[in-house]
């Protein structure tokens, strides 16, 4: 009833808002639609109720600070600041009144006296579990998970179903490295609440992090026992069986989960690597295709079937999906690399240039990345290209491939000195590597018996 009639109250201010009306509101009704507007995050209406409010009723202090809650949402702290010096006199008995105070220095960046604030605030007995969750989430701010800890238990004290204090309980535990205390303090809390979700969650969670995966199984089937349609919960139960390696009964679980999902692209895809770490590919296709029908857009099982393909010798499907996969995720590093590579070995050396060049700008510290992409450039004869490239290449990386690469394209373009000048370099810097070099650049098995005369000449 208390939501009907809130929403009717609300109705009712939207129509006199609309039709430019003026209805007379009590205190306590124009709270509940401030409230309304603030919970639902519209705080352009929450300012006009508030405005509305405080025309009619210019000295309720109750509308006055949920003004103050509208100026922080804005985070107009200059007006929060002269709000909350006029309030202050009337207002340090008022718990609403110090959790707006004690938000303002929140977020300021002062967590010390927002924990001061809501101590005072706890002595009146009010909101004791929200103000306990807002004292330990400042500590966290603090960098302080100890003390925040004592806070979160004490709220969940408060409220035992508080799942948040819940989690946060969880979270310090693991940052204090109290392994065995966390887990007493599940199991204690699991012993009264045996039916908590989240307790249930957070105790396979434990174990899974751990890598203990049977006993979170063991969680995670409580949880699912609780509520079979905890469709993130098949996932974390899947993925145990996969860390375990028993990839047949991850299937099970993933196929149990596309009973329950509207959204299956992933679960599809999932089960695709489980048959593909069980050396079924054609299964794994099979799932990938899937994956695609319900996603046309999933790259990560397009990218696999190219993996795929691949491994059966099926280069031309290879690269195809490899294309579409990497033109949907093009920021992806990896899959650039594997489209080169693809390009490369089917011989289609200018369509590997963009994905080569995307490389060099995004990871300019990687060596092979210059050395493959001058090296595609050479394949194509752009031998003055390779060389613009080659001497950006050297500023970043002193390396004797680049100075032969570098040899082996002046000697191409006919500029024997220039070519024996880099071919020098590259022999001084490392001549283990030379026959390597001549195979790959039969230009040099002459040049080189020149250079190394010059140099014992020189010696």
């Amino acid at each position: 009833m208390e939501e009907y009639f809130g929403n009717e109250l609300v109705k009712k201010f939207e129509e006199m808002m609309e039709n430019n009306d003026e209805f007379y509101f009590d205190t306590e009704e124009l709270e509940d639609i401030i409230v309304y507007y603030l919970e639902l995050g519209d705080f352009n209406y929450a300012d006009i109720a508030v405005t509305y409010g405080l025309k009619l009723h210019p000295n309720s202090l109750d509308i006055k600070i949920k003004k103050l809650e509208v100026l922080l949402e804005w985070e107009e702290y200059t007006a929060a600041k002269e709000l909350i010096d006029e309030l202050k006199a009337s207002s340090m008995e008022n718990t609403d009144f110090l959790v707006c105070y004690a938000k303002y220095y929140s977020n300021l960046g002062n967590p010390r006296k927002s924990i001061e604030i809501c101590k005072k605030a706890l002595e009146l007995k009010e909101e004791e579990n929200f103000l306990h969750n807002f004292i330990a989430d400042e500590y966290i701010n603090l960098g302080d998970p100890f003390n925040a800890l004592k806070h979160y238990r004490k709220a969940l004290k408060e409220d035992p179903t508080d799942e948040y204090a819940l989690e946060n309980c969880m979270v310090c535990f693991s940052e204090l490295n109290k392994s065995d205390e966390a887990i007493a303090f599940l199991n204690e809390y699991l012993d009264e609440f045996s039916y908590s979700e989240t307790a249930w969650y957070e105790y396979g969670q434990f174990y899974f992090n751990r890598k203990n995966y049977e006993e979170a199984i063991k969680g995670f089937d409580y949880l699912l026992a609780i509520n079979s349609n905890s469709v993130g919960v098949y996932a974390n139960k899947a993925a145990c069986y996969e860390a375990l390696g028993q990839y047949a009964k991850a299937i099970e679980v993933y196929e149990e989960m596309l009973e329950l999902e509207y959204t299956k692209a992933f679960t599809f895809y999932k089960i695709g690597l489980c048959y593909k770490a069980l050396k079924q590919p054609i299964v794994a296709l099979n799932a990938f295709q899937k994956s695609l029908r319900e996603d046309p857009q999933f790259y990560l099982a397009m990218m696999e079937q190219s993996y795929l393909y691949e491994e059966m010798g099926g280069m031309v499907e290879a690269l195809h999906f490899a294309k579409e996969a990497t033109q949907l995720n093009d920021n992806n590093l990896d899959y650039q690399k594997r489209l080169a590579f693809l390009f490369i070995d089917s011989g289609k050396f200018e369509e590997s240039l963009s994905c080569l060049k995307k490389l060099v700008e995004a990871e300019p510290s990687r060596f092979y990345n210059w050395y493959a992409y001058s090296e595609v450039l050479m394949l194509l004869g752009e031998y003055e290209e390779a060389i613009t490239l080659l001497n950006l290449a050297i500023k970043k990386h002193n390396r004797a491939e680049l100075y032969y690469q570098l040899s082996n394209c002046y000697f191409n373009l006919k500029q024997q000195e220039k070519g024996i000048e880099s071919l020098k370099v590259a022999l001084e810097l490392d001549s283990s590597i030379i026959q390597d070099m001549q195979k790959k650049y039969p230009f040099l098995k002459e040049e080189v018996k020149k250079a190394k005369a010059k140099v014992k000449k020189k010696n």
